[in-house]
């Protein structure tokens, strides 16, 4: 591997970097670690610039060669408090001690930028070659679970199982959970987690109870999942911006999630729609008009044929009819414009070929011209 012109014995790509190229997959993220200090490291390489450093960390960010790089000290880490950001520890301490803080053994390689070589304490090699997850220790899951989703994020990404023993300590922790945790990690990883748009991480997420995670209300779900694959097939087709809140947002509750506004709307429109009339064609226009196509989407869990209805056949329909046209008339702005507009989408509604032609004829019929 050969990202950033800097060789040392004690500089290591690491990671997620490492595991996609004995994948054989692109990687965009390239964690870079030093074997002690980083900081201290950076200030002896020969044209490089200094742009940031984070001391509690032992991180630092250079400039080389018109990038910018990012290197780590190798570091420890504890959790004082279980569920939640570790602490930091040990900065500077051997390579081994550093990879055996991570989450699986997949993601708990090295390669030195000076030989190549691959440092796999852990048999990750092994485990890739198997397609296994598996966590590096028994406390994993208590010192954070939000791994649990991780292990389920590379799961569907890779095609990978968990191993008999990591499945057997996830089940344990989903039946003992502490919620006392960062609930916006937990989000973080149900972001990328969904966004991935996969039925089948959705039906995992269910049937291995990890939605429990989330709130202690979310008890004996059930889904039908060949819905849930239709709802797969119309986030390809309508490429909504907020993919992950249609999934999750299917849960009876995701209050604990630190939701932005935007995503609150999205449920909020949701569970709006659920109330409303949807008697006719002009109804269902006028109720989903206004809705992103998220909720829409969500909705269509409900009432697919419903939602496509909308979404194939009315959604598009516009009148061509303008406030101008109105005025041509002699007819000054008021509330009557919008219901003459409305008396026209009604008709453009049963009848999508209408012509401006007789939409203004349609106006004449309104006004009784």
């Amino acid at each position: 591997m050969n990202i950033i012109n800097l060789h040392d014995k004690n500089l290591f790509y690491i990671g997620g970097v490492v595991r996609d190229k004995i994948l054989g997959k692109e990687n965009f993220d390239i964690d870079i670690t030093y074997q002690g200090n980083a900081i201290e490291f950076s200030k002896s390489i020969p044209n490089a610039k200094i742009m940031q450093i984070n001391e509690p960390f032992g991180t630092v960010r250079i400039e080389l060669d018109g990038k910018e790089i990012d290197i780590a000290s190798t570091r420890g880490e504890s959790y004082p408090q279980q569920g939640h950001l570790p602490v930091v520890k040990d900065i500077g301490c051997s390579l081994k001690e550093d990879v055996l803080r991570r989450d699986f053994t997949i993601n708990a390689m090295a390669e030195n930028t000076l030989t190549g070589e691959i440092i796999d304490y852990t048999n990750g090699l092994e485990d890739i070659k198997n397609k296994t997850l598996r966590v590096l220790h028994d406390e994993s899951f208590i010192d954070d679970p939000t791994r649990i989703l991780r292990g389920l994020k590379f799961a569907v990404r890779f095609g990978f199982k968990l191993d008999e023993h990591t499945k057997k300590l996830q089940d344990e922790y989903l039946k003992n959970i502490n919620y006392d945790m960062s609930y916006k990690r937990l989000k973080k990883e149900l972001v990328e987690t969904f966004n991935l748009n996969s039925s089948i991480a959705f039906e995992r997420f269910i049937t291995q109870k990890i939605y429990k995670l989330i709130s202690p209300n979310n008890k004996n779900i059930k889904f039908d999942f060949e819905k849930i694959r239709e709802i797969e097939n119309l986030v390809k087709t309508y490429n909504p911006q907020n993919v992950w809140i249609i999934y999750v947002g299917l849960l009876p509750d995701i209050s604990s999630l630190p939701l932005t506004k935007q995503e609150k709307k999205i449920i909020d429109d949701y569970k709006k729609l659920k109330t409303l009339d949807f008697s006719t064609d002009y109804k269902i226009y006028k109720n989903f008009k206004e809705i992103g196509d998220e909720s829409i989407i969500m909705f269509s869990y409900i009432d697919m044929p419903l939602a496509l209805k909308y979404l194939e056949e009315l959604k598009d329909i516009k009148i061509q009819t303008t406030g101008k046209d109105l005025q041509n008339f002699g007819i000054n702005p008021s509330p009557e414009y919008q219901k003459c507009f409305d008396y026209i989408l009604e008709g453009k509604l049963k009848n999508p070929a209408l012509t401006k032609e007789q939409e203004i004829e349609l106006v004449k019929k309104y006004f009784k011209i």
